[in-house]
């Protein structure tokens, strides 16, 4: 998606947040934070190219370990529609999810990514081997996982937060260089329906859930180096990876993030990523 493209796109968030009295200036400077991202939709909900699937045969590179959390997803890497995302994502492979969709506290990582490359020998294994699965309540969220296909199509994506934290006092303040962030979030919030597609996976963009007023990478990066507030150059360094939102009964409002740092990412290092996620049940 081209910058003139984006731009067109996010036609009806600038009028509105126009209307709403916010400077030209200030919006034209949210708009220029955009950043492209791809909207997983189940199949039937888009008509997008299939690019991979929740659940699945869980098919593993010989010799890897069994992660430890549960099977979430597998993207075919190959099959993204191109620059639906501005991550430096392999060309091919494929890319695989996992995750428990509950926080457990103590900044514990709650999930795994897996690269495993185009030829790589692969086994299936089996997807009840992780470690909490006998115990009922965890096997019974696990059994209300999504299984079927994913489809793609790229989308444009702005900040759903409007603060920062800040290792000192005042401890909070508003993003800089944006002194009407809270109402550009809201009118981004009220509009995203009328320019982008939604689906309960998302690749790459700014992340979501269902309270947001710091950034969840940023909460994401406090809990993955144990640091309280991270400074904003740290947390500058992380990128959101993937988003999900799961349909659960019984894990309602939930949603998984997959954070990764910037070199980790362009080395292709997925197992250094980290997982954190937001539940108020």
């Amino acid at each position: 998606m081209t910058p003139e493209e984006t731009r067109g796109r996010l036609g009806p968030f600038r009028d509105k947040a126009l209307a709403r009295g916010i400077p030209v200036d200030e919006v034209e400077r949210w708009m220029d934070t955009a950043r492209p991202c791809a909207i997983l939709a189940k199949d039937g909900d888009g008509d997008g190219p299939v690019v991979g699937r929740f659940g699945g045969p869980l098919l593993l590179p010989v010799g890897t370990p069994h992660p430890s959390h549960p099977f979430v997803a597998s993207l075919d890497l190959a099959a993204l529609p191109a620059d639906a995302t501005d991550l430096p994502l392999p060309a091919d492979g494929r890319l695989l999810l996992f995750a428990y969709p509950e926080d457990e506290g103590g900044g514990a990582d709650m999930g795994h990514v897996l690269y495993v490359p185009a030829d790589a020998a692969v086994t299936e294994r089996d997807k009840d081997a992780w470690p909490l699965y006998e115990i009922d309540e965890y096997r019974e969220v696990f059994e209300r996982f999504p299984e079927e296909p994913l489809r793609a199509t790229a989308e444009v994506s702005l900040p759903y937060h409007h603060l920062v934290e800040l290792p000192e006092p005042p401890y909070a303040d508003v993003l800089p260089g944006h002194p009407h962030a809270e109402e550009l979030a809201e009118v981004w919030d009220e509009t995203y329906d009328d320019i982008a597609a939604s689906g309960p996976l998302q690749l790459g963009g700014y992340a979501s859930q269902e309270a947001v007023d710091v950034d969840p990478v940023a909460t994401a990066v406090a809990r993955a180096t144990g640091r309280a507030r991270p400074a904003l150059e740290e947390v500058a360094d992380w990128v959101l990876l993937a988003d999900w939102s799961p349909d659960i009964t019984g894990q309602e409002g939930a949603t998984v993030h997959w954070v990764i740092r910037r070199g980790d990412l362009a080395a292709h290092r997925f197992d250094r990523a980290f997982t954190s996620v937001f539940w108020n049940p």
